[in-house]
């Protein structure tokens, strides 16, 4: 490498390679996308947590492990508790997700930001 080629020696300190690059400005979310998304999103959490706990009961007959890492919950307890919240979790953020975003065009006219049309 030459002495031209090192960042310091051609007067960019930073070193960074994009300067004459256009950046892209982010745009920030309106309150109301937020409104809706924290809205939305807070009481499916509760919701998840309600219904995975209550499904867990009816299938085993015991209350789910509050911590699946402790040393008295078995292997396959953790794992199936691992499995069966985190697809709980999964389903309620895409619900929260659509709903918030179906009402953010039903109120605007508009999608949210961030979100495409289609497939």
């Amino acid at each position: 490498m030459g002495e031209a080629d090192h960042p310091a020696e051609r007067g960019d300190a930073t070193g960074r390679h994009d300067r004459g690059v256009a950046r892209t400005k982010k745009q920030k979310a309106p309150l109301t996308w937020k409104l809706l998304g924290t809205g939305t999103a807070v009481p499916a959490g509760i919701a998840v947590r309600k219904l995975s706990d209550a499904a867990w009961y009816a299938v085993r007959g015991t209350p789910p492990p509050k911590n699946p890492a402790a040393p008295g919950v078995g292997w396959g307890e953790a794992l199936a508790w691992a499995a069966v919240s985190g697809v709980a979790v999964a389903a309620g953020r895409l619900v929260a997700a659509r709903g918030a975003a179906a009402a953010y065009q039903s109120l605007t006219g508009k999608l949210p930001p961030g979100v495409n049309e289609g497939p």
